[in-house]
């Protein structure tokens, strides 16, 4: 089990259940750079003498044998395990080179050290940058806080609110901060699975090359150096997508940084609230944070200031009713009143903010002095999977099929130019006989269609049986479930699939001219046919599952289109078979490499 995702709205709320994982994740970001200082320091080893070569390649491989990868998320890809496991082969391939019969590698510093030592100034020196960041706007945002709320309701009016604007810009300094902290660390532990693999790989096929192997040795490890490329390859395409969009969902954040009320199991409400309490010499306010479940009407809190002689527990009550608390019977402000099944008499509370008050009186149904008016939102104009819809979807795969294959010039640049205009309202009257129209600007629109449907085509509902089919371990089970799904589906959206499916795989039929592969149609494809309702940082790290979908689907297309529910056998090899032959068909897999870094950017757009 890995990491869990850390949320951006848990920046906002800074619970001691956020600041407890992104512990976790410090932790990681150290333990990270104690073994890069020791990588470097081992390879330099290596380098600098021959006469103690030996040793140094065997403690080399003992420090990757140690190492383990944590990986984000709960399942790992096919090809997460190959580079998870990629440590082991490469510490058992070192130990058994016979001693005395190496050479000094003379570009290992080049292949090896600095691009470690790039890593660890570029990628973790700039997350402890953001952590010292992150520290300092903390302690100074909750250090105002504390003083905001005890300033009395009978100051001037003017002198309140330019408190409130002051106290709203630390908050939104310290929000940004945090934020920002939070995609940089997971960001680290992200690349780390191919930007610390792949000079380790790099210098150890310059041992292998440069120094009196055997031919035998050689030849063994090249199937599984190829094999590993593929999945560095694969996880940095996914890497890139889902980096497109967790960048679009960090700004969206950032836009609107506001609690959000839940409806799920998690609670509905949370966050810091001042609770008053009555003493023998007095009245005090407390800071607790407190958790409300609306099905269960179970209100939490949690002591956040422990008094000295004091014992202070977390209490657990039902709430009876909320109701605000007008100012002029309290010198506090934001304040609401609560009814429990508990306590005899209301607990007061005092929100943070009058933004803070609304949502807490929101999420426990709180009765109103003076009636609110909600805002409503107007959703924007979206596509439907209607007939003009598949006319114009017709049109798009008639007008590539006729062009491309003539020519065999497709490339993975057709996918990522910017989409032509689309009327929602008729989509399909797009004049393709227009001079201005390519390859390119078809696809991009076709693409762009697809995106902009008010349900995707693989719908909410089937997204997370699709999702969980994927990370199946058991490939049989994985292909068998994609398939038994796909037929769950509307029939229009089936007959949508099933067109697309098949365009799709005529595409790839030509990868050897074209370079699309299907593991880069599923890059492209997956976040366009599939995506969660409910835009999260776990649902963004699910985009490589929502490409092993669409790799299964283009595939397997003969198997899944025909024959429902049955159980298809697919395994491993035939799979690792059919990949290594593309890359043999490839000039070369260098070459593919660079064409395709030069291009994941856009991928997404």
């Amino acid at each position: 089990m890995g990491h869990p995702p850390l949320e951006f709205s848990d920046c906002y709320s800074d619970s001691p259940d956020f600041r407890e994982r992104l512990k976790c994740y410090e932790n990681e970001l150290e333990k990270t750079n104690k073994f890069l200082k020791d990588a470097i320091k081992d390879g330099n080893s290596v380098i600098n003498t021959i006469k103690e070569y030996s040793l140094a390649v065997q403690k080399f491989s003992q420090t990757l044998q140690s190492f383990q990868f944590d990986f984000i998320g709960d399942t790992l890809t096919d090809d997460e395990m190959n580079i998870a496991e990629s440590f082991r082969e490469f510490a058992g391939l070192l130990q058994d080179v016979e001693e005395g019969r190496m050479m000094l590698v003379q570009n290992a510093c080049d292949l090896l050290i600095k691009p470690l030592e790039k890593f660890r100034k570029e990628q973790i020196g700039v997350t402890k940058e953001r952590r010292k960041k992150f520290e300092k706007e903390s302690e100074k945002y909750y250090s105002q806080l504390d003083k905001h709320m005890n300033l009395s309701s009978k100051k001037k009016e003017t002198q309140l609110q330019e408190a409130d604007e002051q106290l709203d810009k630390e908050r939104q300094t310290f929000y940004e901060s945090s934020i920002e902290y939070v995609y940089q660390i997971q960001q680290v532990q992200d690349r780390k699975k191919f930007d610390v693999v792949e000079p380790v790989l790099a210098f150890l096929q310059s041992v292998l090359t440069l120094n009196n192997l055997t031919v035998e040795m050689t030849q063994d490890f090249l199937p599984y150096k190829q094999e590993l490329q593929l999945s560095l390859q694969n996880t940095r395409n996914h890497f890139e997508s889902t980096r497109e969009e967790m960048e679009e969902l960090m700004k969206r954040k950032k836009g609107s940084a506001q609690i959000c009320i839940r409806h799920s199991q998690q609670a509905t409400m949370e966050g810091y609230l001042y609770v008053q309490e009555k003493w023998a010499l007095g009245v005090t306010w407390v800071k607790y944070y407190c958790k409300y479940f609306k099905d269960s009407k179970l209100f939490i809190m949690v002591p956040m200031e422990q008094k000295t002689g004091t014992k202070q527990t977390t209490s657990q009550l039902t709430l009876k009713s909320c109701v605000r608390r007008k100012t002029d019977s309290t010198d506090k402000r934001f304040c609401l009143d609560i009814e429990t099944n508990e306590r005899c008499s209301p607990v007061l509370l005092q929100a943070i903010s009058e933004v803070n008050r609304k949502q807490w009186m929101e999420a426990m149904d709180g009765k109103e002095p003076v009636g609110l008016t909600l805002s409503l939102f107007t959703p924007s104009r979206v596509l439907e999977l209607n007939d003009l819809g598949f006319k114009f979807v017709r049109k798009c795969i008639n007008f590539v099929e006729t062009k491309g294959h003539l020519s065999l010039s497709l490339s993975l640049s057709v996918f990522i130019c910017p989409p032509l205009s689309v009327d929602p309202k008729c989509p399909a009257d797009v004049d393709f006989n227009s001079t201005d129209m390519d390859i390119k600007t078809i696809t991009s629109a076709l693409k762009f269609y697809l995106r902009s449907l008010s349900e995707p085509l693989m719908t909410y509902n089937l997204h997370g049986e699709l999702i969980l089919a994927a990370k199946s371990e058991n490939l049989d089970y994985r292909l068998g479930a994609v398939h038994s799904l796909v037929y769950k589906l509307p029939e229009r959206n089936r007959e949508m699939l099933e067109l697309l499916i098949k365009h799709l795989v005529s595409v790839c039929s030509h990868s050897i001219e074209n370079l699309m592969t299907v593991s880069n149609m599923g890059v492209i494809f997956g976040p366009t046919l599939m995506r969660a309702e409910e835009e999260t940082v776990a649902a963004m790290l699910d985009i490589k599952f929502q490409n092993i979908v669409m790799e299964i689907l283009i595939e397997d297309y003969s198997k899944v289109r025909h024959a429902p529910f049955i159980s298809v056998s697919v395994t491993i090899q035939a799979k690792r078979s059919d990949r290594k032959d593309v890359h043999q068909k490839s000039k070369s897999l260098g070459s593919t490499n660079i064409q395709s870094k030069n291009i994941k950017q856009e991928i997404i757009s």
